[in-house]
């Protein structure tokens, strides 16, 4: 692993690159990004980056490019990269593989939905590849992906689903261990408490269902005894129409990134 670029260093692309340099020290480092403030988290973060003034010179200096900033920036940037043969992975919701290919008739294309939590090696993404790709690119991708966390391919139009998902899905998370807080605090728990029970009670669940495979029905039932304190909590919980609020919180998110697509 040689040399990778971003073009874009807002949140998402610091998270990757986060995660790379920590999998990979020595790694190569190439941004660029209007912004100054970004750069210089890039550079007090990563430490030995190179930064350049276009998206071409990233281009040129990289092997694998991440196009890492927002869909209606595309349009300049692809201009500008139209020659480049690079490795080129777009994370942005709603750009099609289609109209990559397109506009960079020489590069191979990957699309990956990234999350946030790649900032601490955790992220959940969805990838899907273009027609250009080889079985070696592959290969890079899921090594650089495995890098910062977990990821699943899934067809192209899916990925509108893993926005919704594990995209956006950071922030509706954080809004349920929200309440989760604010509930222990509400019933007497300090701040701090309430904090810490509850970063650690999502964590825990999270890791029990991933290393046991178990479904989250089986688990439920599990911490369930009858007539117990669970049970009670349950049936307000149960009774309430939560599950139909987060699938219409989920695919809100997927419909804009379809909207996206067709803008």
């Amino acid at each position: 692993m040689e040399s990778i670029g971003f073009i874009g260093a807002g949140n998402m692309g610091f998270a990757l690159a986060k995660g790379l340099a920590r999998r990979f020290p020595g790694v190569g480092i190439h941004v660029t990004d209007r912004n100054p403030q970004r750069i210089a988290l890039f550079r007090r973060e990563l430490g030995d980056i190179h930064v350049h003034a276009t998206a071409s010179g990233v281009a040129e200096a990289s092997a694998t490019v991440f196009l890492a900033i927002k869909a209606q920036d595309y349009a300049g940037a692809l201009s500008e990269l139209r020659e480049t043969e690079a490795l080129v992975i777009s994370i942005a919701a709603g750009v099609t593989i289609a109209r990559l290919e397109q506009a960079l008739p020489r590069a191979r294309v990957v699309r990956v939905m990234p999350n946030t939590p790649g900032l601490v090696g955790e992220m959940a993404a969805g990838y899907a590849f273009g027609r250009r790709v080889s079985a070696e690119d592959r290969r890079t991708v899921l090594e650089l992906l495995g890098a910062a966390g977990r990821a699943v391919e899934v067809e192209e139009p899916l990925l509108d689903a893993v926005t919704g998902v594990s995209g956006s899905g950071p922030a509706f998370v954080a809004r349920l261990m929200e309440a989760f807080q604010e509930a222990g605090s509400r019933l007497g728990l300090p701040r701090e408490a309430a904090r810490e029970l509850t970063l650690q009670t999502f964590r825990g669940t999270a890791v029990l269902l991933q290393e046991t495979g178990m479904e989250p029905e089986a688990l439920v039932a599990m911490v369930s005894s009858p007539n117990g304190t669970t049970a009670a909590g349950r049936a307000v919980l149960e009774g309430s129409d939560v599950k139909e609020v987060l699938f219409r919180t989920v695919e809100a998110a997927a419909r804009r990134s379809r909207e996206l697509a067709g803008s």
